[in-house]
């Protein structure tokens, strides 16, 4: 009896190390020590020094069940982009730069190849936000999880000064709100997508083609979650001072929006203010769901909201353009009990 009968390959381990390499050495940067296979990440605090005060953020998060998406597609590459999204999107909108990122895989047999493509994905998140792909772990567990399946989770990490960061202190009546454009449905409420295209979930489903979508159903859902990381930096490089920022996750807006906010003030957000992208128009019209549940659900096309001071949001609208997001002004701040206002 060894390891390998018992379930686990360690050199397919060692194997899928080997393949991942050329994916991580492209999510470098210069505070990054030593190179992958190590016992630990290590990571420079040099530059951190020359702040007044500096402040560690983090985030971690995983795919939840989109990934199940991506094993009756056989397409393993882009639930990795995902998995860094939801972890640096949630440091960016604090006002940090992220710094590096770890991942974890479980498996129920590791197939090199297949790693190596979930981890491109990875070192492909990593690259959109700048964050170095320090290590990871790929654990194989037997008799735990079926052979053909893995689940994917990470973490992030990044800083701050202590003055810059985003905590919604100084809202007030007028403030604009500004919500950057979605890729679609990112990486929240596919238990709720998948019980609504039940019949679809095979890979024949998935690959059908929908006139409304302008692409299958599986390209759609499966298109990874958009990182706003540059766009955010942008904003602020352009002298724009972001009071505020939401990262429109699980809970949609009116759990995510007030999040942002201080005691006192509420947002008002009109619906009209942007086109709702035609997935979640098809997930209503075919699931039955009503439009509070769908907010209360999805993005609905905005993915990220940040407010500003009213002299401010035509500079913050043209600096996000240019880092190639689609803004929309889409509301304001209002006096108020705390919380959000769709109308």
């Amino acid at each position: 009896m060894d390891y390998k009968k018992a379930g686990v390959d360690i050199e397919a381990g060692y194997r899928s190390v080997e393949l991942m390499k050329q994916y991580v050495a492209k999510t470098m940067r210069p505070e990054v020590l030593g190179g992958i296979g190590g016992f630990s990440g290590a990571f420079s605090l040099d530059a951190v020094k020359q702040m007044e005060h500096p402040v560690l953020l983090s985030g971690t998060d995983g795919v939840g069940t989109k990934i199940k998406l991506a094993f009756l597609m056989d397409r393993h590459d882009t639930v990795g982009i995902d998995c860094v999204a939801m972890c640096v999107n949630d440091v960016a909108c604090a006002g940090g730069e992220p710094l590096f990122f770890l991942d974890y895989i479980a498996c129920g047999k590791n197939i090199p190849e297949k790693i190596a493509q979930i981890v491109k994905g990875v070192a492909e998140g990593c690259r959109q936000s700048e964050a170095a792909l320090v290590g990871g772990e790929t654990a194989e567990h037997p008799g735990l999880m079926p052979e053909d399946e893995y689940d994917l989770a990470g973490f992030a990490v990044g800083v701050v000064e202590q003055k810059e960061l985003i905590d919604g202190r100084d809202l007030k009546a007028g403030d604009v709100l500004i919500g950057l454009a979605s890729s679609g449905v990112h990486s929240n409420g596919f238990s709720l997508v998948r019980k609504v295209f039940e019949k679809e979930m095979t890979p024949e489903g998935l690959n059908t083609w929908y006139d409304e979508l302008g692409g299958t159903l599986g390209d759609t859902l499966l298109t990874p979650t958009r990182i706003y990381v540059k766009a955010l930096k942008a904003v602020r490089n352009a002298g724009v001072r972001i009071k505020a920022c939401s990262h429109i996750t699980g809970g949609g807006f009116y759990e995510n929006v007030p999040r942002m906010l201080r005691e006192g003030v509420l947002a008002v957000i009109r619906r009209d203010s942007y086109p709702v992208p035609p997935i979640f128009r098809l997930l209503a019209e075919k699931g039955g769901i009503a439009e509070q549940m769908m907010y209360n659900t999805y993005n609905m096309g905005i993915g990220m909201i940040l407010a500003v001071a009213p002299e401010q949001a035509e500079a913050a609208m043209a600096a996000a353009k240019a880092a190639g997001e689609t803004p929309y002004e889409i509301g304001v701040i209002a006096d108020g009990e705390k919380g959000v206002t769709l109308c």
